[in-house]
């Protein structure tokens, strides 16, 4: 594995996983650290908080030009630290945060917005409410090697925008990306310690965040991290979200498109070397096509170039870490072990590096650990069906529900599919995409995390609502339910209640008559 800092180091160590080069080494930072740039941001945060939303997008724009100048560099730097080839780091990395930074920009200002509520009772005419959204001060992010650089992007954009101090500890593993992240969003020219880049062994970086008094934490990783996580922040109630591991789903309609869905399957399940929480791992095919499918996707399967992602002409690239490679063949050897049939393998052009072939496993069922656990690798296992309840059943039959698909020329019937999936993200004819659209929330069902990122619903993430109640009647010295107590309070009470609800005219009238008696004590200092 590709691993930063041992017991007394004091470098991480980047290694590209294609080759074996080493590429850098960064120093790695200290629990006390984490405490100063905690205690620095809290200091810094309520000036930057105070800046109108237009002069924090100002700042933010900058990334823009940064990422539009330096995108040829910046996916050779995500192609030789993560593995993945130049053509996916474009695609799944560097145009999601140019967007992203787009779309935050042009939409902070409405969802930061002021936002009136109705009225919710006539008796309460005099009372105006709104919520206002309140940054929660210094927001930590501890991210992941499998998008090295848009996972954190978008989560920092959004967290600056809504007017936070941020600290970001990226994985250990992606050391030259996090540098390069730093500077992208060191190229807003944010006030001193308002953004704080930290390096340090993922074993220890929640346990510092936290106690260093991190107001919200943003962790995506592995389900057994995010339990201890929040079992941690238990400790302080410091708010979490977490978007942890998937196992997608995908089900193949008899009246989809297959080549289509076949194309979809190996960008969505071999895309990133399989190394995308959100991406394809079961699939599920109406008997009448099954075979046609399984056809069509053994070619595409077969026909995939595996190779050192800086060629441009490699399809597949690395596995960023070979801890990673050893639960991937794990997997496949429990499918085996339990009758599962190699079906479709892909050849293996790079021999150095950490390269593992895609493959297509049939005659598989929800004993193998491929089919009920996130294998995070470029392998897919399918399964056919008989009734669409069977494959809706199957589909939910799992302990995640981070995304899954339905494939189907009826849109309408696929629509109606979708709906009955546990997960948090479906998408119809297509897989894996819906992350690079800012504009949709991100996260999952289950045990694939709590709360959201992304979109309005994971802007509104880094803030917290605060409703202000305004009291607008002229010349009200007192609210008629305030001491002290007499009968006429106590008739005006339940006079409230029988005119909204009383039947009978004659009843309402008298409730009436009571309670205005009551409420014309509003304007009595008594």
């Amino acid at each position: 594995m590709k691993k930063a800092a041992a017991k007394k180091e004091e470098k991480t160590i980047a290694i590209n996983p294609a080759t074996g080069e080493v590429l850098a080494n960064f120093p790695i930072n200290t629990v006390e650290d984490v405490k100063k740039a905690v205690e620095e941001a809290r200091i810094a945060q309520p000036l930057w908080q105070a800046l109108p939303v237009k002069q924090r997008v100002y700042h933010i724009k900058k990334c823009i030009d940064f990422l539009q100048q330096n995108a040829e560099e910046i996916a050779k730097v995500i192609s030789q630290d993560n593995g993945k080839t130049i053509v996916d780091a474009l695609t799944a990395e560097i145009v999601p945060a140019v967007l992203a930074t787009r779309f935050y920009c042009k939409n902070a200002q409405k969802f930061l917005n002021d936002r009136k509520l109705p009225m919710g009772s006539i008796l309460f005419v005099n009372k105006r409410s709104k919520i206002v959204r309140v940054p929660y001060g210094v927001v930590g992010i501890i991210s992941p090697w499998n998008y090295p650089f848009s996972i954190p992007y978008s989560e920092i954009i959004m967290g600056l925008l809504a007017g936070n101090a941020v600290i970001v500890k990226t994985a250990s593993e992606t050391q030259c990306v996090g540098h390069i992240l730093k500077e992208c969003i060191e190229a807003a020219q944010l006030p001193p310690h308002i953004f704080t880049y930290i390096n340090m062994p993922g074993s220890i970086a929640g346990d510092a965040f936290i106690e260093a008094g991190i107001d919200k934490l943003f962790f995506t990783g592995s389900v057994r991290v995010g339990k201890y996580l929040m079992n941690k922040a238990s400790e302080r109630l410091t708010p979490l979200v977490l978007e942890l591991g998937g196992n997608d789903p995908m089900i193949v309609c008899d009246d989809a498109d297959l080549y289509r869905a076949a194309a979809g399957a190996v960008w969505a399940g071999m895309q990133n070397a399989g190394q995308s929480c959100g991406g394809v791992e079961r699939i599920y095919v109406d008997r009448k096509v099954y075979n046609k499918f399984l056809t069509i996707l053994k070619g595409m399967v077969e026909s995939l170039r595996v190779g050192d992602g800086s060629d441009i002409s490699s399809d597949i690239g690395a596995m960023t870490t070979k801890r990673q490679m050893e639960v991937v063949q794990h997997h496949i050897d429990d499918a085996v072990k339990k009758g599962a049939t190699i079906y479709a393998r892909s050849k293996v052009n790079g021999k150095k590096g950490q390269f593992m072939p895609c493959m297509v496993l049939t005659d598989v069922n929800h004993d193998m650990l491929t089919m009920k656990d996130e294998t995070f690798g470029p392998i897919v296992g399918v399964m056919p069906y008989d009734t669409i309840d069977e494959a809706i059943a199957l589909s939910n039959d799992s302990y995640l529900g981070l995304t899954a698909s339905v494939w189907s020329k009826n849109r309408s019937k696929a629509m109606k599919i979708g709906r009955q999936i546990k997960a948090g993200a479906i998408t119809i004819n297509d897989h894996l995409m819906s992350h690079g659209l800012a504009e949709t929330p991100w996260g999952g069902f289950k045990e694939s995390g709590i709360g959201r990122t992304h979109g309005d619903i994971g802007f509104a993430e880094m803030t917290q609502p605060q409703v202000i109640v305004n009291d607008i009647l002229p010349f009200a010295r007192r609210n008629f339910w305030w001491k002290p107590s007499d009968q006429r309070q106590y008739e005006g009470l339940k006079g409230a209640i029988d005119v909204l609800y009383a039947k009978g005219v004659s009843h309402k009238i008298k409730a009436l008559f009571n309670l205005s008696k009551a409420f014309l004590t509003t304007f009595i200092r008594l």
